[in-house]
């Protein structure tokens, strides 16, 4: 008999891969260095992070398919290469001085690395644990949210001890390494797998696997409302979530007039409730169910965001920061599970690719809007409100696709 890898070291493997490209999230730590050191404006930085996260978005998209004939190792060996080549050449840049080659390197070439690396492993995760979809995929996806909690005070020290050049040069070289180390262990599970403990269960009767709503492809997913209902609400999850994200060190020096240290701490601690929530926002919606957890997702989030223009406190604004990045992580985490109940695994990482295309448009959308404002007024404040209105938006798609779903269900036990 052929041996079954471990599904635990999966995890583990996917978490590292994770950590590395996540670390995308402490971008905000290099905008006023760099604005600095090349006189550029808060726009013209922020489109690095914006563009990174458009390709991101496509890569994933068009690569979707690659990931599941290849399989996760070839697709994640494949991103550390792009995604190390990509942060080591942004060195070059800042050493060049220039913007084109930034958005080049950091944005293009490391951007395509995030989104190939980003799905490889998600996909792969959902097949290794049929039994408990939420909390595997939230445990690789946690370490993307985490990763700006180790990547943001090591570039701020980095920057201080080396320079902005040295500082691209050195992590590339290090995220290379363990992105590459980590895929290698990759790989899908034997068709039809299950764990020993679960088909025990379940033989004896004690546990009841929950069937997809259907299993269909990709092509198939586009053409049904449930697939533009998720899109929107990542969309809107993403666009409000990433302009914070992108601006979260200058926001919190401004706003609460904290030290440049001091934020690049508060941006540290942003990434693990960023990562806390991915796990335990992912691990409820095994039991509340996904569409259940997105409501309550928008319902805070309208709060935490009409607060924010308002609260004068310290301690309660980074409080409501921290809440945002808990949902924020929690939507990623939980999307992948949510794709599988309701389109399935046959193409889950094809669908998941798709989908991840809102993340695109919003890391375009979200950086963009909240710098456009902050350059054009001096404020944060007016952005603030209209994330207030995009968040009902996504609290009525989350409440008709629950709906959807429900009647979908009625139709099927009728039958």
């Amino acid at each position: 008999m052929t041996k079954i890898k471990n599904r635990w070291l999966m995890v583990i493997g996917a978490m590292a891969i994770h950590m590395s490209i996540g670390s995308v999230y402490a971008w905000s730590v290099y905008v006023n260095p760099i604005q600095s050191a090349m006189a550029w404006t808060l726009t013209d930085v922020t489109i690095t992070f914006s563009v990174a996260i458009f390709f991101l978005g496509l890569s994933a998209a068009l690569m979707g398919k690659f990931v599941e004939k290849n399989g996760p190792r070839v697709a994640a060996t494949l991103a550390a290469v792009l995604f190390g080549l990509g942060t080591i050449g942004s060195g070059m840049a800042i050493h060049f001085e220039s913007k084109i080659l930034l958005y080049l390197t950091y944005g293009v070439l490391g951007g395509t690395g995030l989104g190939i690396g980003y799905i490889s492993p998600v996909s792969m995760l959902v097949k290794w644990f049929p039994d408990r979809r939420g909390m595997a995929t939230g445990l690789a996806i946690m370490g993307f949210g985490f990763a700006s909690a180790i990547s943001g005070p090591a570039i701020k020290i980095l920057i201080d001890s080396v320079g902005i050049s040295s500082t691209f040069y050195i992590l590339g070289a290090i995220y290379f390494v363990i992105m590459f180390s980590a895929a290698q262990y990759l790989a899908n599970p034997p068709e039809g797998y299950m764990p020993e403990r679960l088909s025990h269960a379940i033989a004896s009767g004690k546990k009841k696997i929950k069937e997809d709503l259907v299993n269909i492809t990709r092509n198939e997913a586009v053409k049904t409302a449930r697939f533009y209902g998720l899109w929107i609400m990542l969309f809107i999850n993403v666009t409000c979530g990433i302009a914070i994200i992108s601006v979260a060190s200058p926001l919190l020096q401004e706003v609460i007039g904290i030290s440049a240290l001091a934020a690049a701490s508060a941006v540290g601690l942003m990434g693990i409730f960023n990562g806390v929530g991915r796990i335990v926002w992912a691990s409820i919606s095994d039991y509340l169910t996904r569409p259940i957890v997105f409501i309550l997702f928008f319902v805070t989030q309208i709060i935490a965001f009409s607060l924010l223009t308002t609260v004068t406190s310290i301690l309660l604004f980074q409080i409501l920061l921290f809440y945002i990045m808990m949902c924020y992580g929690g939507a990623f985490a939980s999307i992948p599970a949510y794709i599988g109940d309701v389109f399935g695994t046959k193409e889950l990482g094809a669908i998941h690719g798709y989908i991840l295309t809102a993340w695109a448009l919003a890391g375009l959308a979200g950086p963009i809007i909240i710098a456009y404002v902050k350059d054009s007024t001096g404020s944060y404040t007016g952005t603030l409100y209209v994330f207030v209105g995009l968040f009902f938006i996504a609290l009525i798609t989350s409440i008709l696709m629950l709906s959807n779903i429900k009647k979908i269900k009625t139709s099927q036990t009728l039958a």
